[in-house]
């Protein structure tokens, strides 16, 4: 076992979750991830193994069929697997938070009738709330959903939907007046619908259309997606927890999952850069010696080695924080912030390491290169977790004059 990224205080069970998960990154990921990535193929084998090993159903509770595992198990499983391929990790991110919010948000028969599907792997989850012309400005959007009867008709377009394809669950946020006076504030007015539809690419149900993939520079092999919402009609039992105008609460509170779970992402892409730097840096020779006996390049092992304990202690600490159930808006910022910006730095210190070797495709450090960038914009910016971070300390640290 590495040194680097221990977990204190694990429970017998959790160490054996993931000793297992790392065992199937190790022989079934590793191995096949970068041939994957380079064709921008689906990781079907790779779902189909964390199926099997009940990976889906981690988090959600014991009486739906999952394994009831914490927020920091989860992210440890996340970190594992972002190791050996980041797409990997995004699969199961945006299935979970759509199963986190049915936990807490959802009615009882909407958790009976989804969650026990979601832990068997058989109902994936994906969740929209980006727009083409709005980014992190989630108070913007303007999709809208209008009462029809015992029915909502949705119209709009959504961006950026991981899994947006392979997905037959889409929790939605839209905008819905209902009930809601006029200057009433944008954030009171958004409902988060439970949309079901077929899993691929153009019309997967009447109204509604997943145009196809987007190309993207990295994060290649999952699908990312636009939905486009056309007299999308979907019946008013399909509001998330049963009331309009709480959508917005509820997205906020799965993003705080996502962001320990991009926090996670980060330390593992991280972990694995130096692991091949520091592996390449003892093969290669230069002036009769390798590399990594060389001060430069020790220097640089060094910094990498300590950026990754710093970004995997936050992270733990963030996961931990929402486990107790206290808020961890201002943990997960500051972790998801920390853990991208070192793992951009750490992965490029790997990739100088390499030399011109790491600009060639052969070589696993040309991936995450190109990974790497993704994690500076999920789930919010780096300026949007500082804008987070900053609010909540001067909420906790107001000035008594």
């Amino acid at each position: 076992m590495a040194r680097l990224a221990q977990t204190a205080g694990l429970t017998d069970v959790q160490q054996e979750i993931l000793s297992t998960v790392r065992d199937f990154v190790d022989k079934e990921i590793i191995p096949v991830a970068t041939e994957l990535e380079h064709r921008d193929e689906y990781p079907q084998a790779i779902v189909d193994g964390l199926k099997e090993l009940g990976l889906f159903g981690l988090m959600i509770p014991e009486e739906y069929g999952g394994l009831g595992e914490s927020l920091l198990t989860y992210a440890l499983c996340v970190e594992e697997i972002a190791r050996g391929w980041m797409s990997v990790s995004g699969i199961i991110n945006t299935h979970f938070i759509v199963a986190y919010m049915l936990k807490q948000h959802g009615t009882q028969e909407q958790k009976d009738h989804f969650l026990p599907r979601m832990a068997a792997g058989e109902i994936r989850g994906a969740f929209s709330m980006s727009e083409p012309g709005l980014g992190s400005d989630v108070s913007a959007i303007t999709s809208k959903a209008v009462r029809d009867g015992d029915e909502y008709v949705l119209t709009g377009q959504k961006m950026w939907l991981t899994n947006g394809g392979t997905s037959s669950l889409v929790a939605v946020l839209v905008r819905s007046d209902e009930g809601h006076p006029e200057g009433t504030a944008p954030h009171r007015s958004m409902t988060t619908f439970l949309v079901e539809k077929e899993p691929g690419f153009g019309e997967v149900r009447p109204g509604l259309t997943i145009p196809g993939k987007i190309e993207k520079m990295g994060y290649k092999g999952v699908d990312t997606t636009e939905l486009i919402m056309d007299g999308l009609r979907v019946p008013a039992d399909r509001v998330l927890g049963g009331v309009t105008g709480r959508g917005f609460y509820q997205m906020m509170d799965g993003v705080e999952v996502g962001r320990v779970n991009v926090a996670a992402r980060g330390c593992g892409v991280a972990q694995r850069a130096f692991e091949l730097g520091v592996r390449y840096a003892q093969q290669r020779h230069t002036f009769g010696k390798p590399i990594a006996q060389h001060q430069a390049i020790q220097f640089k092992l060094a910094e990498m080695a300590t950026k990754v304990e710093a970004a995997h202690a936050m992270m733990v600490n963030a996961a931990r924080k929402k486990d107790s159930g206290e808020r961890n808006d201002l943990e997960a910022g500051m972790a998801k912030y920390l853990a991208s910006e070192y793992c951009k730095e750490v992965v490029e210190d790997a990739f100088r390491i390499h030399g011109g070797y790491g600009f060639s495709k052969e070589y696993e450090i040309e991936r995450l290169y190109r990974e790497a960038p993704m994690l500076l914009i999920g789930e919010g910016t780096a300026e949007i977790q500082k804008m987070i971070i900053g609010r909540r300390l001067l909420e906790e640290y107001r000035f008594q004059g």
